[in-house]
């Protein structure tokens, strides 16, 4: 699939996603479930965000974008870092919440099994978006792949965390598992940030750079001399 049909699933099926869950949240009260499905909204936000900066990558240079407009995609990945750290601090405020006021969680099992069917089309859609990234080196398809890849990784996070509380009957392990999940949120939410701030700031690409100059050694006897090496990263273009 090209990055245009990948970017197109993922909005999909991000929709899809926070409904399951939604549905899981409604039928269990579960806080932990819910703040799964508030990270679902900020998914799709951020899906829809990747597929406008792909779209506008794609534009050929113009007079005013001599270099192209590849620096979009960091544009989306580093307001898709502030939504991530946004919904960490609801999940976390929700949570905060229900520490101090714990609810018993009803209907577990099928609210699980739910939530479940839900994770694992996520870590469908961050394969596909992973693959994809890797053979065209876009960094928002990249970026949303590993925020997805997050997601799935929290979400297992809570369901072990509510089969826990319902064994030991103890409901405050609920919004433990919120709170230990609105952390992993907002840790990667300040990750893509800095990755973005990176691309935006022309961080250079030591490996790339390193690459170069071992071809160049190679080849020393076909040149008079190379200095002042400088890289630099516009979306996927180096």
């Amino acid at each position: 699939m090209d990055k245009k049909s990948t970017a197109t699933s993922a909005i999909i099926g991000g929709v899809v996603i926070l409904i399951v869950k939604l549905y899981a949240w409604w039928i269990s009260g579960s806080v932990a479930l819910f703040s799964d499905a508030l990270e679902s909204i900020v998914n799709i936000l951020a899906s829809v965000m990747m597929f406008a900066s792909v779209l506008i990558s794609e534009k050929p240079p113009d007079e005013d974008h001599m270099y192209g407009h590849q620096k979009i995609e960091n544009i989306s990945c580093l307001i898709e870092g502030f939504l991530v750290i946004a919904a960490g601090l609801l999940i976390a405020w929700a949570a905060y919440g229900r520490l101090s006021n714990p609810v018993e969680i009803v209907e577990l099992n099928i609210a699980v099994f739910i939530s479940l069917f839900a994770t694992s089309l996520n870590g469908v859609l961050s394969w596909l978006l992973m693959r994809t990234a890797g053979k065209t080196g876009s960094l928002a398809l990249e970026g949303d792949a590993k925020h997805l890849l997050s997601d799935v990784i929290s979400s297992v996070g809570v369901v072990i965390g509510l089969f826990i509380g319902e064994q030991l009957g103890i409901p405050v392990i609920d919004p433990l598992m919120a709170m230990i999940v609105a952390v992993l949120v907002l840790k990667m939410g300040v990750e893509l940030v800095l990755k973005s701030g990176g691309g935006l700031m022309d961080e250079s690409c030591g490996e790339t750079e390193k690459e170069i100059r071992r071809i160049m050694d190679r080849h020393h006897q076909s040149f008079v001399d190379y200095h002042n090496l400088k890289t630099r990263k516009s979306g996927e273009m180096v």
